[in-house]
């Protein structure tokens, strides 16, 4: 590995050990066996350089997302799908030292990390857009701007909002499915609002 891929090993581990803040750019030069210089001409900046880890991480969770294999046994954009995606996430979210402990941080601390906001708001499109085909079907090339925009945003905000919830209060937080029964509720309730 070079020193831009030992910058980004270095920083992950960091962020997992100690999170955004407390993470300091000697942290990641002992971590990575690297230099200080390295983390500017690789990256710009300490903040980018933990962003682009951060983003790392998550997209390492993709094939946990997934679980067992028992998703691709499910008809894409059934709620039985929705069920089993969902479960998957949570899970993911109940493992010590997860890694979404550091969106919440990113989330009380936006203000203070402005350079990792800016980069993670960018990111989000993208991960809206990861999964869609994971919940819906097809591929994630298909997936257009407009459908990240909407279906992958509705996503989004419901990871956030359960990873705020597995933060918080683990004990009364949603699982797979009390999230698919309230998403059949919601659909049946707007079926019937629809009829004349």
């Amino acid at each position: 590995m070079g020193h831009r891929e030992d910058l980004l090993e270095g920083a992950k581990r960091c962020l997992l050990a100690k999170g955004f803040v407390r993470t300091t750019a000697r942290d990641i030069v002992k971590e990575s066996g690297t230099n200080l210089a390295s983390i500017g001409y690789h990256y710009g900046s300490k903040d980018a350089l933990l962003a682009r880890a951060y983003i790392s991480l998550v997209e390492g969770m993709g094939g946990a997302f997934e679980g067992d294999g028992t998703v691709d046994e499910t008809v894409p954009g059934s709620l039985e799908r929705f069920e089993r995606v969902w479960s998957n996430i949570i899970g993911t979210m109940k493992e010590p030292g997860s890694v979404w402990r550091l969106s919440m941080e990113v989330l009380a601390l936006g203000d203070r990390l402005p350079e990792v906001r800016d980069h993670l708001a960018a990111a989000q499109r993208e991960a809206g857009r990861g999964l869609v085909p994971l919940l819906m079907g097809g591929r994630e090339e298909d997936v257009s701007d407009e459908t990240a925009d909407t279906v992958g945003m509705f996503y989004v905000t419901l990871m956030t909002g359960l990873i705020a919830q597995w933060t918080f209060d683990p004990k009364s937080a949603p699982d797979g499915g009390q999230l698919a029964a309230g998403l059949r509720r919601v659909i049946e309730a707007a079926a019937t609002d629809a009829r004349p």
